[in-house]
């Protein structure tokens, strides 16, 4: 069994300024580590419990089949900083049938980003006998 020490997702963005614009200034991620030089250097930001990495540069567009979770304290909130801030909402704050408060937005290369506020009776907030 590998034991996993840490763990942080790596973003290789079409124009690392852009998305370093994006997750440092729009979105207001603190940054944990830098390395490197040049407009390819890399950004790690903390995601809560993880880490983004935008480094390198790449031009493939990136899957649909990753998307970030972020988890936000709360989301009206968060539509509100994020629509100031100038990023563009692919979908408002909504409860989704399975309890959770949903919003969409992207990246600038087109990343799926959700981010969800678990309310208070949520049983994700809750855990049985302990």
């Amino acid at each position: 069994m590998v034991h996993v020490l840490s763990s942080r997702t790596l973003l290789r963005p079409a124009d690392p300024e852009r998305s370093r614009a994006f997750y440092g200034g729009q979105l207001g991620l603190a940054v944990h580590r830098e390395f490197g030089t040049g407009p390819e250097r890399g950004t790690v930001y903390f995601l809560g419990g993880g880490f983004l990495e935008v480094s390198g540069r790449c031009d493939v567009t990136p899957s649909p089949a990753l998307r970030l979770w972020l988890q936000v304290a709360d989301a009206a909130a968060a539509h509100e900083e994020l629509t100031a801030a100038g990023v563009e909402i692919l979908r408002p704050p909504v409860k989704e049938p399975w309890g959770l408060i949903e919003m969409w937005i992207a990246d600038p290369d087109g990343t799926e980003i959700v981010l969800v506020e678990i309310p208070a009776d949520h049983p994700l907030r809750h855990r049985p006998g302990i």
